[in-house]
C-alpha cells in the first residue's frame, strides 16, 4: 500500500518535511506501507527542469514559475489518481493559504480512494467540502496511527 502524504508546502515551514519524514518511517516500520512525499518528488522536479531558484521566478519571471509549477501540479495529480492507495494530509493554517492540498483532497475523493485527515483547525473552521471528502478525521497523528494500525496492520 502507498499513501500520498498531502499538506502544505508553499507556505509552510521546511515545506512540511518533518511531518512526512516521521510518518514515511512510521508507515514503513509499523504497517510495511510506502510513502510517497510530495516535498521529495518536488525537488526531482527542481533538479530534472534546473529550476533551483524557481521561487524567485514568482516576482522576476511569473510566467517561468507558473509554467514550472504545472510541471508539479500535473505530477502530483497523476501519483494521486495513480500510484496513491489512499491520502493522509495534515490540514492546517498554512494549507488555507495555499491551493495543491485542496485540490489532491478533492482528486482522492473523486477516485475513491481513502482521505485521512489531521485536522489542526477548529471543527467550526473546517471547510464542508474538505470534510465531505474525507474518510476520516483525526485530531492528531496518534489517533490517526492507532486506526490504521487496526485498519491495516
Amino acid at each position: 500500500m502507498r499513501a500520498y502524504l498531502s499538506g502544505a508546502m508553499e507556505f509552510a515551514e521546511d515545506e512540511g518535511a518533518s511531518w512526512r519524514n516521521e510518518i514515511t518511517v512510521w508507515l514503513k516500520n509499523t504497517i510495511n506501507h510506502e510513502a510517497i512525499d510530495p516535498v521529495i518528488e518536488s525537488a526531482n522536479l527542481v533538479k530534472e527542469n534546473k529550476a533551483e531558484n524557481y521561487r524567485h521566478w514568482k516576482d522576476s519571471n511569473p510566467q517561468k514559475y507558473a509554467s514550472f509549477i504545472q510541471l508539479c501540479v500535473k505530477n502530483d495529480i497523476s501519483i494521486v489518481k495513480e500510484n496513491a492507495d489512499y491520502l493522509i494530509c495534515l490540514w492546517d493554517l498554512n494549507v488555507l493559504k495555499g491551493a495543491g492540498t485542496h485540490a489532491e483532497v478533492t482528486i482522492a475523493y473523486d477516485s475513491n480512494k481513502p482521505v485521512y485527515l489531521v485536522n489542526k483547525l477548529p471543527l467550526n473552521s473546517l471547510s464542508g467540502w474538505i470534510m465531505a471528502c474525507s474518510s476520516k478525521i483525526f485530531n492528531n497523528f496518534e489517533d490517526l496511527k492507532s486506526y490504521l494500525v487496526k485498519e491495516y496492520g
